[in-house]
């Protein structure tokens, strides 16, 4: 058993590692907060900041959803 059979494999194997630069670049750049105050905010209050100033994205439409439903299953 190499882990391709697991539940969730191709899921992780799309994964992107997080984007630190585009996330201190806003903090630095955009919200103009020196670094002691970036680095002391959780990642809830970044995701805030960004929505006030980016905008909320579009909603998942039904594929999306059915694909995010498809690679992760509600298991019991």
């Amino acid at each position: 058993m190499d882990g391709r059979d697991k539940p969730g494999h191709d899921a992780l194997k799309r994964m992107q590692p997080f984007p630190w630069k585009d996330a201190i670049g806003f903090g630095l750049g955009v919200l103009r907060l020196a670094p002691d105050q970036f680095w002391r905010m959780t990642p809830r209050e970044l995701a805030c900041a960004i929505e006030t100033v980016r905008g909320r994205g579009a909603p998942l439409d039904r594929g999306a959803l059915r694909e995010l439903m498809r690679s992760y299953p509600d298991v019991r």
